[in-house]
């Protein structure tokens, strides 16, 4: 599946009414087996078992780490090394539930990134994990100091406006306030890497969305 943003990957705890990725392929295909999964408002490639025989293998394989995990992201500001990795152990916060941090005691975290373009005020960075602990990347990149874009855990939570970074910006006619051009937390999980069963080679890949590849743009022409 390609994941919207803003979707669930599996139902909710707390409220089991709200739609997810799950539900959908449950009703397309009735048996759906969950393999891995993607916080809400991160988008992109993911994977679901139709079967217990397909389940079981890629259950396997994200466990042992055969599987590899490549995330586009937009981070703030940029970063003084273009290449470089994190190695931070990551726990549960102590008082703030469903927040993670970098702590002495927890989940051995590793995540390696690289500068793919810098933009000035923000930079687009390729992430592969090693690890796929909750909100991994995020709080990796809070940690160095440079959050991803519209985090509203981890960093502003702010929406990006384009004359925020755009000097010579006008609104249209029709709009009588400006809308944001992102408004979400930029991460999107670009490819997934794994041998099939048969040990045939597989690359999964997922576009980025409108709304990162606008601001991606944007960004572009600004710095023209």
């Amino acid at each position: 599946m390609n994941k919207p943003a803003g979707i669930l990957s599996i139902p909710d705890r707390f409220d089991d009414t709200k739609f997810s990725i799950y539900k959908y392929l449950q009703n397309k295909y009735g048996e759906i087996f969950i393999v891995h999964r993607l916080d809400k408002d991160t988008s992109g490639v993911m994977i679901m078992a139709k079967n217990a025989v397909a389940h079981k293998y890629f259950s396997q394989i994200f466990e042992n780490r055969k599987v590899e995990k490549i995330y586009l992201g937009l981070v703030v500001g940029s970063l003084p090394e273009k290449s470089g990795t994190v190695n931070e152990i990551i726990a549960e916060h102590p008082s703030h539930k469903g927040m993670m941090i970098v702590a002495r005691k927890g989940k051995p975290s590793i995540t390696h990134y690289e500068v793919l373009e810098d933009l000035g005020r923000f930079s687009v960075v390729q992430f592969k994990i090693e690890t796929g602990r909750t909100h991994q990347i995020r709080v990796h990149m809070k940690y160095v100091g440079h959050p991803i874009v519209a985090d509203p855990l981890y960093g502003d939570g702010e929406p990006v406006l384009v004359s925020s970074f755009k000097k010579k910006y006008n609104l249209s006619k029709k709009e009588e306030e400006e809308r944001p051009i992102l408004s979400r937390l930029a991460l999107h999980a670009f490819r997934l890497e794994f041998n099939d069963n048969a040990g045939k080679p597989v690359a999964l890949e997922a576009k980025l969305q409108k709304d990162m590849q606008a601001l991606i743009s944007q960004l572009q022409k600004s710095r023209n």
